[in-house]
């Protein structure tokens, strides 16, 4: 059987004109490996390493060249044009790859790099989508502590933030430890912070919290001089505003609030933070 967005090892059965025909036996289901991709010598009976796609008029044809994404893997691929119905990747073939817009996880443009994986839609047509979290890997070689980077691929406003490190292994930074503004896309470097049962990773960006206290502290600061010493609000804000001017979680935030309150730099009034 010819399997489409794979590698298959095909004899050549038959010459023309414009190519040869490939099948696994005399027979059986073929596909035309084109005569600007033949090799000098080749001969019936000979067997071909091919990749299977479907050509601009939507026929199976096979290929000598290498794509830089096959069935269910991942890759990095760089957006050529954006469409009426999608983005069109660039992969190493004739024809460029389909992104469909209900397939990215954010809009993307020409010029761009995303990380999208390779599928089969309900046309039997081979296409992309930034949905990878069912193609990534679970078997990392990382453990708790060690330092790893990542590609965002997708957030959500009630886990965090999707990563996948090393663009293959899966991994989460929970919403708890997202500090920051953390975009789809971006490359970030954090810690891991949990290997759980399946393999998939928890990640932090922020410091052990000994360490990341004293720094959340110094970004409030420079964030009240912005605000000309004053605050126009305190310690019981919501934690949409404090995720607004200081990227932290409510519980980071009143964690360093407490440490400047503690060294005397701050005072806390009804309606107020002022510098001291």
């Amino acid at each position: 059987m010819l399997r489409l967005g794979e590698y298959q090892e095909l004899k050549v059965i038959k010459k023309v004109d414009f190519g040869v025909y490939l099948a696994q036996e005399e027979g059986e289901e073929r596909v035309l490996l084109p005569k600007k991709e033949l090799p000098g010598g080749v001969k019936i009976g000979d067997v071909q390493r091919v990749f299977l796609y479907k050509d601009s008029k939507d026929r199976l044809i096979a290929t000598l060249r290498e794509p830089r994404l096959t069935l269910g893997k991942i890759a990095l691929l760089t957006v050529k044009e954006v469409g009426k119905i999608g983005a069109f990747l660039d992969w190493g073939l004739e024809k460029d790859l389909l992104l469909p817009f209900r397939e990215q996880t954010k809009r993307v443009r020409a010029g761009e790099e995303c990380l999208a994986a390779l599928y089969i839609d309900k046309s039997q047509r081979l296409c992309a989508t930034m949905n990878v979290y069912p193609y990534l890997e679970k078997n990392s070689p990382y453990k708790t502590g060690d330092q790893v980077k990542g590609r965002i691929y997708e957030t959500s406003d009630n886990f965090g933030v999707f990563v996948a490190v090393d663009d293959q292994y899966s991994a989460l930074i929970p919403k708890r430890e997202a500090a920051g503004t953390l975009v789809i896309g971006d490359v970030v470097e954090a810690r891991v912070t949990k290997v759980k049962e399946d393999g998939k990773l928890d990640l932090s960006v922020r410091e052990k919290s000994y360490l990341q206290i004293e720094e959340d502290a110094e970004n409030i600061m420079q964030v009240i001089d912005e605000f000309a010493g004053v605050l126009p609000f305190n310690d019981r804000v919501s934690p949409e505003i404090i995720k607004r001017e200081f990227g932290l979680s409510k519980n980071a935030f009143k964690r360093a609030v407490g440490r400047l309150l503690r060294q005397g730099r701050i005072e806390i009034t009804e309606n107020r933070i002022i510098k001291l």
